[in-house]
């Protein structure tokens, strides 16, 4: 009888404990496939200023850094591949960045590569493949240019100043700053923390009377160099697409110009933004067929060249 009463209790424990298991929210495994821990990001090369033998197009080891400080591993998008070789690099990383830089925005290899990432993008992202871009500076100015379809930038006098953002209404809840501290939030508004290096910029009138830029785009801040109002940072309303006018990589990796801010909160906000971006691109399930090809494909192949005061880089990826 005691035997029986033990093996009744014991069936039971095991029936509650599969009931109890059933009821669970699935979370280990269903939760794990919701994000990519091991994030491939590209960042557009673009061609030397200077060209040599095997120098031909370069990327600031700034940028590599900016993606590395958030989580990501980098692969160098190079200039004049086919479009075949660009679709292959696409299907296998989680995300793109377009530096800064001195390139074309209307005929140049770096605009080219631009173009196909970006129409790339929005192809995948419309059929539920979530790729974010991200534009800087160049970059910013580059995503304007794709979207509108036109040369909509105006002269301004914003270049080597740090200014503070103008946050408009639609920064708060916006998906790049509302993970961001209340206090560094008031530190963007307040102090000169983002560093400006551009002569061209999307003024506020014309984002607001293009209808392509006003449909794509919600502006989070604007800044002025006295005269032309302009838009500093954006992030698309359908897509994950994002770009900043001033240089979020700048404070915490660039030395050699005395303008660009180190301060704490400059700082943070480098990571806050790497940060921020990285973890968009978690959202992506992009990757290499193969160990040996992902091994390949990375920057870790390639050594950075030391440049000190000769540029405004610390350190060059040439290739």
């Amino acid at each position: 009888m005691a035997v029986l009463k033990r093996a009744t209790a014991c069936f039971t424990f095991r029936l509650m404990l599969c009931i109890t298991l059933a009821c669970m929210p699935f979370n280990s495994t269903a939760e794990k496939t919701k994000r990519n821990d091991r994030p491939v990001i590209g960042v557009l090369a673009q061609e030397a200023y200077d060209p040599k033998p095997n120098q031909t197009a370069f990327i600031p080891a700034s940028y590599v850094k900016f993606l590395e400080s958030g989580g990501a591993r980098v692969v160098p998008v190079m200039i004049n591949q086919t479009l075949e070789e660009y679709k292959t690099l696409f299907s296998s990383i989680n995300g793109v960045l377009y530096p800064g830089g001195r390139s074309s925005i209307i005929a140049s290899a770096y605009q080219r590569s631009a173009k196909i990432f970006y129409e790339l993008a929005l192809e995948a992202n419309k059929r539920g493949d979530y790729f974010p871009v991200w534009g800087t500076c160049l970059g910013f100015e580059q995503l304007m240019h794709l979207t509108s379809g036109k040369t909509v930038l105006s002269f301004t006098n914003t270049s080597g100043v740090t200014l503070p953002l103008d946050f408009t209404n639609e920064a708060k809840d916006s998906r790049m700053f509302k993970g961001f501290p209340a206090e560094l939030m008031q530190d963007l508004a307040s102090e000169p923390l983002t560093e400006n290096s551009h002569r061209w910029s999307l003024a506020v009138v014309t984002h607001n009377t293009n209808e392509e830029l006003k449909k794509f785009y919600k502006v989070l801040s604007t800044n002025t160099d006295g005269k032309t109002e302009f838009v500093s940072t954006v992030e698309a309303y359908d897509y994950p697409i994002y770009g900043t006018q001033w240089h979020p990589e700048k404070n915490a990796f660039e030395w050699t110009r005395p303008y660009i801010p180190h301060s704490p909160s400059a700082v943070k906000t480098t990571f806050y933004m790497a940060d921020f971006f990285v973890n968009e691109a978690r959202k992506n399930f992009h990757r290499f067929k193969s160990e040996k090809e992902e091994s390949k494909a990375l920057i870790y192949n390639y050594n950075p060249v030391k440049t000190g005061l000769e540029t405004a880089f610390e350190q060059i990826y040439f290739f």
